[in-house]
């Protein structure tokens, strides 16, 4: 199975900047895209940020230009760079990923989450 973990949270101005990480480890055949996701009282989990190797990156039009996803397969990291934070970015933040623990055994696997503040 897969495990990951999230840090970085925090409380932090609206204009500041924040770096999320997620470490993975486990025993997994394959990993596949990862992503990072959002969710705030009284909404769902909705996707933030997304990459794939073979893809790139996407991210949700709310955070176009001021976010950056970006992965370390050799350490096992992912990462998500936010800058010019606005109050709208507060939520807790979700580290998910797409896994085979053997060949055709594809599902999701999804950290505890660490939550993001931003106050005006």
């Amino acid at each position: 199975q897969v495990q990951l973990v999230e840090s970085g949270g925090g409380l932090v101005q609206a204009g500041g900047s924040l770096k999320l990480s997620c470490v993975v480890s486990g025993s997994y055949y394959n990993l596949g895209a990862m992503a990072w996701y959002r969710q705030v009282p009284g909404k769902q989990r909705r996707l933030v940020a997304r990459i794939q190797s073979k893809v790139g990156a996407n991210y949700a039009d709310s955070v176009k230009g001021r976010f950056t996803i970006s992965r370390d397969n050799d350490k096992n990291m992912l990462y998500l760079q936010m800058d010019s934070l606005k109050n709208e970015d507060t939520g807790v933040y979700y580290c998910n990923a797409y896994a085979a623990v053997r060949v055709g055994s594809w599902r999701d696997y999804w950290g505890q989450g660490t939550q993001v503040t931003v106050s005006s």
